[in-house]
């Protein structure tokens, strides 16, 4: 496969950037003032141009996991959002030494809270997007994106980028297919941050639970909902704890 597309802005230490359904400006902008003091390596997920399309046309942790795996030979930090996540700790799992650090935000690791009502809703709705697109119900689409930060979602027709989001995350590999063997992750000593932005009950709990499988820092940073790396004073807590990984 032809290799997906990195931009590389700043100065210092390389922090990968892996984004989820969102595109890598919307999901990390807010994270410039990091590159007085760190390369910010923004990683376009395949079918977010310039990077090139996904194999068959579905979204696939499995193949974010062999891009991310590729990108790993300055040992970066890592920061990854959503499904993003999923891929990121793969790769993780399968070369833990040349991982510096792992930031994880808000992650659809719905098997780590098992009977949860509330972690099983989110489950229903991602999974009946991601299997039925913009034919999905119309509320339970609406009340999706709302959760994953879409904005101007409402009782109309959504907008442009919005669907063209729903069409590429359609058919995509459902979140609760991935097992990564986070023991690995904990047991190699990666530090590890888990972050989320108290808008979800589930989230928190799967943030949680990870955190806690991970022996992870666990940051709490509402204020911009599913978009976590824009909430007041991630960016400084961000910068804190790659400084005390380095």
């Amino acid at each position: 496969m032809n290799a997906v597309a990195v931009i590389r802005e700043g100065e210092g230490p390389e922090v990968l950037l892996v984004h989820g359904g969102a595109s890598p400006e919307t999901t990390w902008g807010a994270l410039a003032p990091l590159m007085a003091h760190w390369t910010l390596a923004r990683v376009y997920r395949r079918g977010y141009p310039p990077s090139p399309p996904p194999p068959e046309g579905r979204q696939d942790f499995e193949v974010d996991a062999a891009d991310v795996a590729s990108l790993l030979g300055a040992r970066p930090h890592i920061v990854a959002h959503s499904y993003g996540v999923l891929g990121t700790l793969i790769a993780a799992t399968r070369a833990p030494a040349r991982v510096r650090s792992l930031t994880l935000i808000e992650p659809p690791l719905y098997y780590l809270v098992p009977g949860d009502r509330e972690v099983a809703r989110l489950e229903r709705m991602g999974n009946a997007v991601l299997t039925r697109g913009l034919d999905a119900d119309a509320a339970t689409l609406r009340e999706f994106l709302r959760l994953a930060g879409a904005p101007e979602v409402d009782d109309g027709p959504l907008p442009d980028e919005i669907a063209r989001g729903v069409r590429r995350a359609h058919g995509g590999r459902l979140p609760g297919e991935a097992r990564p063997a986070l023991e690995l992750v904990r047991d190699a000593g990666i530090p590890s941050l888990v972050a989320s932005g108290g808008h979800a009950p589930g989230l928190e709990r799967i943030c949680d639970a990870l955190s806690t499988v991970l022996d992870a820092q666990r940051l709490v940073a509402p204020g911009a909902g599913h978009f976590v790396a824009a909430a007041p004073g991630f960016v400084n807590r961000l910068h804190e704890f790659l400084v005390s990984a380095a």
